[in-house]
């Protein structure tokens, strides 16, 4: 399968393609198999003739180039005829193109290049190989531009008989490329592709005249376009999430341009440019011939992301809170596209460690990320390694290229540096998988030892710089760093975490000595956090987060934690019941107040309309989660800080809290052999219901209530027990099968059928 990686005779600014024509070796029988491998610096689609050799998109997606390149497999057994093309096209993608707010391009490398391997399989034995070398030859083609952040530019009266066989098409010599630094690799993770098509809702002309389309949900993907007009005219489709005064609200694109154009051949054109993707719900359409048919009846939004398989489903009687949860599956399914990124349209959608640090049991819950995120976390592995053990702010790290990295400090960090040791243990809790533990074990000890280095003779992590409780309501919109939890008091309680689980996980893999002295570690900092940090119930800076923090993670003693639990209460209500917190805090805060016994202060939070909250968005018409509470502004105007996306999937953690709360279905042993289901009954809820498919099958919940009674119906899959807890009644041990539970709440004289 090891071809030579090939690239085009000389500079172009235009995506190169590449072909070769081939003939089936004769005579020879039946054809038993037809495979298909290829690879880039830069993203490829291969074709057979005029056919797309696989529905994979953006191949080889991004890795840790420096150490990783896969390579993808189709089988092409279908496509091959007597005489046909090989073809390959070229572009920048991750490789070369703009990556990151700083303007880098090209920090990969300075040329692209592909390589292609087929190999073809006949009856009597005999095997025809087909592989990119000096033979081949490149040209330009059609498509004229392509980048990420900006857009693809196709150009259809360039359409020519590249792909046939037969064609006239004439290009010019290949030189072979060096060899890649990376390790050539299978894919782990699921590739890109096509998961849904919307169609517009409604299209209307703007006041500047453009015309706007409302596809009605904000996505990731690109738009396809049938046309047909005169020869040389351009339509031109740009994307924005939003629209302001009228028209679309590009500038949190910042210097994303997130534009298309096509030219038109004179005949009927088709349109997919599939080589970008964009975030958005609008699309201005500039250039639409007048005599073309309608355009609401020949465009469509096509969604992409890594194909991963849904899981996990939730619903409730409040459709502000079901449609919340939609709004988090979109945002996950619009930031998985490869990488899980922080935005999918500005000039960013890097694999910020810190969001999915919170989000990982989110994810793991909605959709099976277990091999996506196992992918991701080699890379996470990778960059440490070319770190000297620093888990970088995002992975792939873009930044180690950029002489100000960004203008962050290339430190460790708490929750951004806890992705390698928080990710893997949620796919553990996920899926009973502890492979995810072993491969990840070095990664995992070596930001834990980093930490421990950190820690200041008290046992505290407060030196260094931190992102903190990143964006923070009360902070200003234009630095997010000023956030009211004391930095150090957040990197402290994260370390515990991280040493503590580092304990538990040492002990699972049976690394006794490690297994005591991370447990040690936790407990030196357990000790430092209440000597220093805590006086009488009350934590320093006495905010939401801190108590959060504090709270579940277990670092406070018995009476403190009660006096903690009443004292989080009470800043809660005195916000009125409004989001105090940031990326630190708002995935522990409502889980910190049911665990003190202040259920009915959760609900009030989760279930306020008012800004800053969840569902305030919703009550917008927000259809994925923003990264600000207050991303638009109740006058309709978007949120004047530099950092404005209107889909960022951290905040939507709250989700784990509707699966495991709500719904009340939560793993009491890794991957669901043991099931927990305890739901928190309030917030004038009247029924919840969730599902999840298990490693072990199928988990299904639903509980109503009727006044006083709640009913709860559970599906409990094979050979699996369930820990069933209702209000008003002693916990119910059950098997496989239909479960039915009444609870009161009022009384405990209820029985179990």
């Amino acid at each position: 399968m090891i071809a030579a990686f090939i690239a085009a005779s000389e500079e172009t600014h235009t995506p190169p393609r590449f072909r070769r024509v081939v003939e089936l070796d004769r005579p020879r029988g039946e054809i038993v198999s037809a495979t298909l491998h290829w690879s880039a610096e830069g993203v490829a689609e291969a074709w057979i003739g005029e056919t797309p050799a696989s529905d994979m998109l953006l191949v080889p997606g991004w890795t840790a180039y420096e150490r990783r390149l896969r390579y993808a497999e189709t089988d092409v057994a279908a496509l091959i005829s007597e005489r046909f093309v090989l073809g390959v096209q070229l572009a920048d993608g991750w490789f070369r193109g703009r990556l990151g707010w700083t303007g880098q391009a090209r920090i990969y490398g300075d040329r692209g290049a592909v390589f292609a391997s087929l190999r073809i399989a006949f009856a009597d034995g005999h095997v025809q190989t087909v592989e990119t070398d000096a033979s081949w030859e490149w040209s330009e083609g059609p498509v004229r531009s392509a980048d990420l952040y900006d857009g693809q530019t196709v150009d259809a009266g360039l359409a020519d008989d590249w792909l046939l066989a037969d064609g006239v098409a004439v290009g010019r010599s290949v030189v072979l490329a060096d060899e890649p630094r990376a390790e050539l690799e299978p894919y782990l993770a699921p590739p890109v592709r096509r998961v849904a098509t919307v169609a517009p809702q409604r299209t209307w002309m703007s006041p500047s005249g453009e015309t706007i389309v409302d596809f009605g949900q904000n996505l990731v993907g690109y738009v396809r376009v049938r046309v047909r007009g005169p020869r040389g005219a351009i339509v031109t489709v740009r994307h924005a999430e939003v629209l302001e005064h009228g028209e679309l609200a590009v500038r949190p694109l910042r210097s994303a341009r997130a534009t298309d154009r096509f030219f038109l051949s004179g005949g009927d054109d088709a349109f997919e440019p599939t080589l970008t993707f964009h975030g958005f719900r609008y699309a201005g359409v500039s250039g639409w011939p007048v005599s073309a048919p309608p355009l609401d009846e020949n465009i469509e939004a096509v969604v992409i992301g890594s194909d991963m398989r849904r899981i996990g489903r939730f619903a409730c009687s409040d459709p502000l809170l079901s449609r919340l949860h939609e709004n988090v599956v979109w945002s996950m399914r619009g930031n998985f596209v490869d990488v899980p990124t922080d935005c999918p349209q500005r000039d960013e959608r890097l694999g910020w460690t810190g969001d999915i640090a919170v989000f990982a049991e989110t994810a793991s819950f909605l959709f099976d990320t277990n091999e996506f995120l196992s992918d991701w976390l080699r890379d996470v592995a990778v960059e440490q390694d070319l770190a000297g053990g620093r888990v970088p702010h995002v992975v792939p790290d873009t930044l180690k290229y950029d002489p100000a990295h960004g203008g962050l400090p290339a430190t460790d960090t708490a929750i951004w540096g806890d992705a390698a040791v928080w990710v893997p243990w949620a796919l553990w809790r996920a899926y009973g998988d502890r492979s995810v533990l072993e491969r990840q074990y070095s990664s995992m000890t070596a930001h834990a030892g980093r930490i421990a280095e950190r820690l200041s003779p008290t046992g505290l992590w407060d030196t260094g710089f931190q992102f903190g409780d990143w964006l923070d309501p009360t902070a200003p919109p234009e630095d997010p760093f000023l956030a009211r939890a004391d930095p150090g008091v957040v990197a402290t309680a994260c370390a515990y975490r991280t040493f503590s689980t580092l304990a538990r996980t040492a002990g699972i893999l049976g690394e006794a000595v490690d297994a005591e002295r991370f447990a040690a570690l936790a407990a030196r900092v357990r000790t430092a956090f209440r000597t220093h940090y805590v006086a009488d119930g009350i934590v320093r800076s006495d905010c939401e987060t801190v108590y959060a923090l504090a709270l579940v993670f277990d670092l406070l003693a018995d009476d403190d934690r009660e006096r903690a639990g009443h004292r989080l209460a009470q800043l809660v209500a005195a916000s009125g019941h409004r989001i105090s917190t940031g990326f630190a805090g708002t995935p522990f805060v409502l889980d910190a107040l049911a665990e003190t016994g202040h259920a009915d202060a959760a609900f009030a939070l989760l279930m306020q309309t008012e800004s800053p909250s969840w569902l305030h968005p919703v009550t917008l018409g927000a259809t994925t989660i923003w990264e600000r509470w207050d991303s638009l502004l109740s006058d309709g105007t978007v949120n004047p800080g530099e950092m404005t996306s209107f889909n960022h999937y951290a905040l939507g953690a709250v989700a784990d809290f509707l699966h495991r709360r709500i719904v009340g279905i939560a793993p009491l042993t890794p991957g669901y052999r043991e099931i927990a289901v305890s739901p928190l009954v309030g917030g004038g809820l009247t029924w919840a219901a969730g599902s999840l498919e298990s490693p072990h099958g199928t988990i299904r919940v639903r509980w109503e209530r009727d006044g006083d009674t709640v009913r709860l119906e559970a599906e409990v899959p094979p050979d699996c027990t369930a820990v069933i807890q209702l209000p008003g009644r002693d916990a119910v041990r059950v098997g496989a099968g239909h479960q039915t539970v009444v609870g009161t709440m009022a009384s405990t004289l209820q029985e179990a059928s």
